[in-house]
């Protein structure tokens, strides 16, 4: 899943661990999902959204669903 959180961030200036603790979860946890090495959970995705003042979908946007095979 794509996601917009390091241009959110920056625009706010908060660090990883300001959001982290803003939405309950440790940095490393943000980290993870900044880089694209972890899914949130759909609570977490909306608490990060909630935290930024956006939609979820301005912050996610989940990946184009591959083609079924014949």
């Amino acid at each position: 899943m794509k996601n917009r959180i390091r241009v959110l961030r920056a625009d706010r200036r908060w660090s990883q661990a300001e959001l982290a603790a803003r939405v309950g979860v440790s940095r490393n946890s943000i980290n993870s999902i900044e880089n694209g090495h972890f899914d949130p959970s759909l609570p977490l995705a909306f608490a990060i959204a909630d935290a930024f003042g956006c939609m979820i979908e301005e912050v996610f946007e989940r990946d184009a669903p591959k083609p079924s095979s014949p």
